[in-house]
């Protein structure tokens, strides 16, 4: 027992004498390495302080002055800004890209044209937005999906509209999608889907407000089929 402790100790010696000549020998690459990873780590947190945050301070500020715009259907203020100050949504986009605000940005720019009757422009706008809230990335599905059946694309828009149904999966907006991508399924003929459509309302969406003449659009949709 008392040899093989010995043994051990040798073992653990050894090694450590090993590793002593490793650091010895490659100090310099050692040092090297550990500064480089010290650099990295404060300019990303230099970047992130000194850059990043007021960028996005200065973001925030410049949205708050366009959402009461648009609260009020002043679009075109909202989009392009005015003459005391307020730059616009686009520029706001443009100037602060990377930040949640100027991502923000896209979602009102979209939304502003699709109101002023520029669907191109506002199908552009929307698709530059990238979230995963279940309430706002949906949201944003469903508007691409209205401007697309604006523009006469009723294949695009019906797809759009049963994603952003999936995607937010509640009572609020679920129902209104599916209602939308029903009508438009029954524009194009397509009536068991649009039956489908109007089913997961009944069934799944119950509770919502969409629901209670639901059965309406079913029956509209299997005389249709006939």
């Amino acid at each position: 027992m008392a040899e093989q402790k010995k043994h051990e100790a040798l073992n653990v010696e050894a090694a450590l004498t090993q590793s002593e000549a490793f650091l010895i020998k490659h100090k310099n690459v050692v040092i090297g390495i550990v500064l480089a990873i010290i650099l990295i780590i404060a300019g990303v947190v230099l970047y992130k302080n000194f850059y990043i945050a007021p960028r996005e301070e200065k973001a925030q500020a410049a949205l708050f002055k366009g959402q009461q715009y648009f609260e009020s259907d002043a679009y075109e203020q909202a989009l392009n800004g005015d003459s005391i100050g307020y730059i616009g949504f686009k520029k706001i986009a443009d100037e602060y890209s990377g930040t949640k605000a100027a991502n923000l940005a896209e979602a009102y720019i979209g939304i502003c044209y699709a109101h002023l009757g520029k669907y191109d422009e506002a199908v552009k706008a929307l698709d530059k937005f990238s979230g995963d809230d279940q309430m706002v990335a949906p949201a944003m599905k469903g508007a691409m999906g209205n401007c697309y059946a604006e523009l006469g694309q009723l294949d695009k828009a019906a797809s759009l509209l049963l994603k952003a149904a999936d995607e937010a999966d509640n009572n609020s907006l679920s129902p209104i999608y599916l209602l939308q991508a029903g009508e438009i399924l029954v524009k194009q003929g397509k009536y068991d889907d649009a039956i489908n459509a109007y089913t997961k309302i009944k069934d799944k969406y119950f509770r919502s407000y969409q629901a209670m003449d639901i059965d309406k659009y079913i029956e509209q949709a299997k005389l249709l089929k006939k």
